[in-house]
């Protein structure tokens, strides 16, 4: 049976056909469990989901109480005695149609039908397997929290209400997915995210009519501009503290029930050279540490395109000394500087996508293969210059250190490549203006994609090329409303 053919349909009044037609919505499913019984002098029936919900708290909470209810006149007196003289569970919501009534089961809920009633009451009664907090996988800290969001949006939800006790913190759960029904839930504090930031948020939201929502990768690409942009204007993050700082300087963001990353809206590009870290150490070494970040990105994407052209086009560039060095060990190469470079640098990606995707116990032959094998032998039998594979293994390290930017930095290292291996740093210099162009006309629901740099905002240079002490910062009182075109 098709899901429309059913959501908007009235609960019946008649228990026998009710049973019958949730039997045929869930198509005879093992794990929807059907109890008839009779309580209160009154024919009911209780609906749970096997697997969904605790045993141990259904049991104690509503199987236990329900059926030591004294004899009611009719079933919506019964359920008036429930709701005014029994408290089964704290979240108790009614469903008035069979739309509502299977998304309440299927997330966990006891769900109590009775003859004679159209309207169904549900116990939150929810238990079911879910993976423990534990450090963040991709946002290491030394001297901040280690715990990380996990797949149970209601349980990072409570992490981030652990965080910002106050009720100017505002979360509303909303289900997408006709099929998946996911739980998504829209985070931000009511007396700093800007209104029209948050109405455009919500009616993006509105626009998603997706079978499944299943990874954040289904709810950005409608919280962002349909043209095309390098980078991303919404960012991601596995980490409640951060979270609530983007929610103290007034962004939104989404939650996705099954997925351990919040959505922050909007993302300024500043903030991926940012690090929980800066704010425990003293100013100076924090400065330190970001522009390590931001000549580590430069590196990353450049190094090799610069190495290919001036050793192609422009070696008067070079000291003597240099070129001669460079000469011997590139005459001996079968190949040009160009594809030697593509060629390392395809490799690397072949290796760190096997490095990804391989079971842990196999991983560690990765690195035995790439390392000892495949790199060794590249160097030794000539097919590959070792100062341009010391090039190549720089710029990939130093996209490692902007973890958050990789695949911009993937794709920008390959393109600022060929642009120097066939038109030298002219080629460079004209992708250089096009990227530059396009970053900077990068933007979400009108927050510059690269403020606070452009436009230009004194007070928000407080804490990105630089960061100010907590003495002044805790004057500022800052939002991204100060970014807004």
């Amino acid at each position: 049976m098709k899901a429309s053919d059913y959501e908007k349909e009235k609960i019946k009044s008649d228990l026998k056909a009710n049973i019958a037609y949730i039997k045929e919505i869930t198509g005879g499913s093992s794990d929807v469990l059907i109890n008839e019984f009779i309580t209160g002098g009154i024919s009911c029936c209780l609906l749970c989901c096997e697997g969904m919900m605790s045993s141990q708290t259904a049991a104690e909470m509503v199987l236990s109480p329900i059926t030591f209810i004294p004899d009611q006149q009719s079933a919506k007196e019964l359920f008036t005695y429930i709701q005014e003289h029994m408290l089964m569970s704290s979240d108790r919501p009614t469903a008035e149609n069979y739309g509502d009534l299977m998304r309440l089961l299927h997330s966990g809920f006891a769900v109590l039908i009775a003859d004679k009633m159209n309207t169904a009451l549900a116990f939150g009664v929810q238990g079911y397997a879910s993976r423990g907090v534990q450090e963040p996988s991709g946002e290491g800290n030394i001297l901040g929290s280690h715990e990380g969001f996990v797949e149970t949006v209601r349980t990072n939800m409570s992490m981030l209400r652990r965080r910002l006790k106050t009720p100017e913190l505002v979360m509303k759960l909303m289900v997408k997915g006709s099929k998946s029904h996911t739980d998504i839930c829209l985070c931000y504090m009511k007396d700093r995210v800007p209104k029209r930031l948050l109405d455009r948020i919500m009616k993006s939201l509105d626009e998603i009519e997706l079978e499944s929502v299943l990874s954040t990768g289904y709810i950005r690409p409608f919280t962002e501009k349909k043209s095309f942009e390098l980078f991303s204007s919404t960012g991601l993050t596995e980490r409640p503290d951060v979270l609530c700082s983007k929610l103290i300087e007034g962004r939104a963001a989404i939650l996705v029930d099954g997925v351990p990353y919040g959505i922050i809206i909007p993302r300024l590009m500043c903030e991926s050279f940012h690090t929980l870290d800066d704010y425990a150490y003293k100013p100076y070494y924090a400065a330190f540490l970001r522009w390590i970040r931001y000549g580590a990105f430069i590196l990353s994407v450049l190094l090799p395109a610069v190495y290919a052209a001036i050793v192609m086009y422009h070696p008067e560039l070079l000291n003597s000394t240099l070129l001669m060095l460079l000469a011997e060990e590139e005459k001996n190469a079968p190949l040009s500087i160009l594809t030697e470079a593509f060629i390392v640098l395809l490799m690397y990606e072949v290796i760190r996508e096997a490095g990804v995707r391989l079971p842990k116990p196999v991983g560690g032959a990765v690195s035995i293969i790439s390392g000892l094998i495949i790199g060794d032998a590249a160097v030794k039998s000539g097919l590959v210059s070792t100062p341009l594979l010391t090039m190549t293994a720089l710029a990939v390290l130093g996209g490692l250190v902007v973890p958050d930017l990789n695949p911009q930095i993937t794709v920008l290292r390959f393109a600022f490549l060929a642009a120097g291996g066939i038109l030298g740093l002219f080629g460079i210099s004209i992708l250089a203006c096009a990227v530059l162009t396009n970053v900077c006309g990068t933007e979400d629901y009108g927050f510059p994609f690269t403020a606070p740099i452009s436009p230009f905002s004194k007070k928000g240079l407080s804490d990105t090329l630089i960061r100010q002490g907590f003495r002044k910062m805790q004057t500022r009182d800052f939002t991204v409303e100060e970014y807004h075109e």
